[in-house]
């Protein structure tokens, strides 16, 4: 083979390579890599999202409680504005100044974020009056349009806690997404919001527009087959009872703590009540969100902080009826046990003090007459089951049956945030008070007998408790959702199946008949309602440092219970004085035909809404709120110093807990 011909096949084979070459990458773009194609389309195709509609959110009797208004954003395509327009009069229809126009307008072109030729929010969240002006003149703006969002609206002007809100997507919230969620997009952030997000969102719609060089629009793209329409999120019908919840927070107002009221043969929430709280209609996405937001966030009372589940307070002389259910069962209690109080209870020469009542002939009178010497001795009987020297097992077989009626851990409600409150455990005191240097008995921690102490309950599981008494010993895991519309959405199936405790069915009896008293002859016989008879109990948690917290927890009616309510009211004094009180009202007004307080009760009703238990000093705007949950137990090497318990009215007194704790009051005078 010649030089010359040798030459030619190489040449022809050179070529060959490089026309491969070409084709292949060619065909890398063309066919394979789709970033090039997108990055020409976006050069002639403008794509515009369609925002879905919110589902909707109703209560259980079909009002509508939570409804999507709309909101506009003024969207801008930077190739299409004219030099020339007149920028001052939108600047004043928008009421911003001429520097915040250029500001807008200016972009980091360079970072790929944003194109000349793709619209881009100018103006966010114009007011209704501010859109119907604009839109008279918005033919003068070339490259501005209007842009429909939904924004939420609450008719009712209540429940912010319980519905929660919507807020802006964050990085975060798009990573997250997985490509669900854009810059821009909205996103439930608090309450049924926030739980129920991928039902309430609804699904996202698509526009395609075809647009010249200039990036002026001249057609839909491929005459809309491309489009898609925007689904709009299922509607959600909530177990909450609106009118329930309205009444709650004007007996709530002036005043700090929480109400919980739940249906105990379904688990499903008729009230949330958070209080303080703040009308949710003033955190809509509007342009004064932020600066509503910043006053709400930065108020010492805390407006924000959801007491109903996050709050862990000591649940006070309510939890004597769980001591009672536990000794009857274990058997270290009986029926019929009575006992002569003689003003307070002695150990080792000292005086734990009690009131003054009448012998009690029986657990039921131990119960109605809230004796603190009765429970001392009670739940040292439990504890000491298997011998003084080892407390730890009695203590751990009593916090297995609190356990079992949701006692320390979480119910499982379909809600955010949810506290599993404090059960102290054996472990938990073996820590507190090692056995080198003396240990613990059940004189160390009888204080838990009487509801103080390290426990501490929500109010959620205070009224999921009362639900469980008033069912007889079974409870349903707590929910706000009662069921979609669409049936697209899904309930969690767990909230239908109850969770049993192994305590007898008849000694519940026991502790309803002791309710009972309670409300017709004990502590809560202020509160009694006519013609429906209330079971209930009156709690005082000790708070070192303020007024003591006022408790109680009911259901009613006695048989076939249609509601169970706790109310904790922070710094209120006796259970009877405000929560009592609060929860009559409230059973009464949901079990009345016509929902309506009797004459010869609204001067009670009108005493809890003006009476303002919340202090602000002269030209203070926000004070702090005094903290319920208590702190462990400090090291301690004997039996508790002496107490004087109080009254009951206060009853359930926290005894006092390590060598600087404060010494008990005798709360007597009244």
């Amino acid at each position: 083979m010649t030089a010359a011909v040798l030459r030619q096949r190489n040449i022809r084979i050179a070529i060959l390579i490089g026309s491969l070459a070409l084709l292949a990458k060619a065909a890398q773009l063309q066919l394979f890599d789709s970033s090039y194609r997108k990055r020409a389309d976006a050069t002639t195709i403008d794509k515009l999202t369609a925002y879905p509609p919110r589902g909707l959110v109703f209560d259980r009797n079909g009002k509508l409680i939570v409804n999507n208004n709309a909101m506009y954003d003024l969207m801008v395509t930077y190739s299409q504005v004219n030099p020339e327009m007149d920028t001052m009069k939108l600047c004043n229809l928008l009421n911003i100044t001429k520097e915040d126009f250029k500001l807008r307008m200016t972009k980091d072109w360079r970072s790929g974020k944003f194109s000349k030729k793709v619209p881009f929010v100018f103006f966010s969240k114009m007011s209704d009056r501010t859109y119907a002006t604009l839109q008279e003149c918005l033919y003068e703006f070339p490259g501005f349009f209007v842009q429909v969002r939904n924004i939420r609206g609450y008719p009712y002007s209540v429940g912010a806690h319980v519905l929660g809100y919507i807020n802006e997507v964050d990085p975060r919230d798009i990573a997250a997404g997985k490509g669900i969620y854009a810059p821009g997009d909205y996103i439930g952030a608090a309450g049924l919001e926030f739980e129920y997000e991928p039902y309430l969102r609804g699904r996202k719609g698509a526009s395609y527009l075809l647009k010249d060089n200039l990036g002026r629009i001249v057609d839909k793209f491929e005459g809309g087959s491309l489009d898609t329409m925007a689904v709009s999120g299922s509607d959600l019908v909530s177990t909450i009872d609106i009118e329930m919840q309205a009444y709650g927070e004007r007996l709530m107002t002036g005043k700090t703590g929480s109400i919980v009221a739940i249906e105990p043969s379904t688990g499903e929430i008729l009230c949330m009540i958070s209080a303080p709280t703040y009308d949710p209609n003033r955190l809509i996405m509007t342009q004064e969100r932020g600066q509503v937001f910043s006053e709400l966030l930065t108020d010492t009372l805390k407006p924000f902080f959801d007491r109903t589940v996050m709050a862990k307070y000591p649940p006070g002389s309510i939890f004597k009826t769980v001591v009672t259910l536990v000794g009857l069962q274990e058997g270290t209690l009986s029926p019929e046990r009575g006992m002569s109080c003689n003003g307070g209870y002695f150990y080792a020469g000292r005086l734990y003090k009690c009131h003054n009542h009448a012998h009690l002939n029986n657990v039921v009178d131990a119960l109605g007459h809230s004796c603190n010497t009765y429970y001392f001795s009670e739940f040292r009987n439990i504890v000491d089951k298997f011998g003084f020297g080892n407390p730890q097992k009695g203590l751990d077989v009593f916090n297995e049956y609190c356990k079992e009626f949701g006692l320390g851990q979480q119910l499982g409600i379909d809600y955010p945030n949810e506290s599993a409150g404090n059960l102290p455990s054996s472990k938990f005191y073996d820590k507190v008070y090692p056995k080198k240097l003396g240990g613990w008995h059940s004189p160390t921690i009888m204080s838990m007998g009487i509801g103080q102490g390290e426990l501490q309950l929500t109010t959620l599981q205070m009224a999921n408790l009362a639900a469980c008494i008033a069912n007889r010993g079974h409870w349903f895991p707590p929910r706000l959702a009662k069921e979609f519309m669409d049936k697209n959405g899904k309930i969690d199936p767990k909230h239908f199946e109850p969770v049993k405790s192994r305590i007898d069915k008849r000694y519940f009896d026991y502790v309803v008949e002791g309710m009972a008293a309670c409300v017709n002859r004990g502590t809560a016989h202020a509160s009694a309602i006519p013609d429906i008879q209330l079971c209930g109990k009156t709690g005082t948690s000790q708070n070192p440092h303020g007024a003591d917290h006022s408790v109680f927890f009911a259901f009613a009616p006695k048989d076939n219970p249609k509601i169970a309510i706790a109310v904790y009211v922070e710094n209120a004094g006796w259970g009877g004085s405000y929560a009592a009180p609060i929860a009559s009202l409230m059973i009464e007004k949901y079990l009345r035909p016509d929902h309506n307080i009797l004459p010869e009760r609204l001067k009670i009703e009108e005493k809890m809404v003006n009476t303002w238990i919340i202090k602000r000093p002269p030209g203070v705007r926000n004070v702090a709120t005094v903290q319920p949950a208590r702190s462990p137990a400090g090291r301690r090497d004997s039996l508790p110093e002496p107490a004087d318990l109080p009254v009951d009215a206060p009853q359930g007194y926290l005894l006092p807990s390590g060598p600087n704790a404060a010494p008990g009051r005798d709360t007597r005078k009244r």
